[in-house]
């Protein structure tokens, strides 16, 4: 019986690898100059500050841009209240979002089954929802139309096996 892995990673790597390019462009561009604006790097948060709320703006679409050329979904950033801080200086925190929750994934789970596709079933394994069918192609188009779909979270297929 054919199936496959329904997943929602985040490449730490590229991660790390965005905002040392982000830190590295805040700190040679001019707009930013005598600003203190930096992002720090933990293992599931960046912390933006910079010396004003605009800025910290700016700083924060730097690192989007940077995250989405090497492939990172903006959809894996839960994004915090920004912060005022001493002499108008500004802070945020952002968390890095991996893994399905129990909610998304019974929410799934109900897209796939009102796709009335005959022998296609899915069960959910922790952070990861299984999805096991009689056809290859209906997983297929299990697949196409999750895609198609917007759960809010970015979404990997795989271990299809058949």
């Amino acid at each position: 019986m054919p199936t496959f892995d329904v997943v929602s990673e985040v490449n730490l790597q590229e991660v790390r690898n965005a905002v040392d390019q982000a830190n590295r462009e805040a700190s040679t561009r001019f707009d930013f100059k005598d600003t203190n604006s930096e992002i720090e790097y933990t293992d599931s948060e960046l912390h933006l500050s910079s010396s004003s709320q605009d800025r910290l703006k700016a700083l924060e679409i730097v690192l989007e841009e940077k995250l989405v050329k090497r492939g990172v979904s903006l959809k894996s950033l839960e994004k915090g209240q920004i912060v005022e801080g001493s002499r108008g200086s500004a802070r945020q925190t952002i968390k890095l979002v991996a893994g399905i929750s129990s909610e998304k994934a019974k929410a799934i789970n109900k897209f796939i089954k009102d796709l009335n596709l005959k022998g296609v079933s899915g069960s959910i394994q922790g952070d990861s929802l299984r999805i096991s069918g009689k056809k290859r192609d209906d997983l297929q188009e299990v697949i196409s139309k999750l895609r198609e779909g917007d759960f809010q979270i970015p979404l990997q297929f795989n271990n299809f096996r058949d």
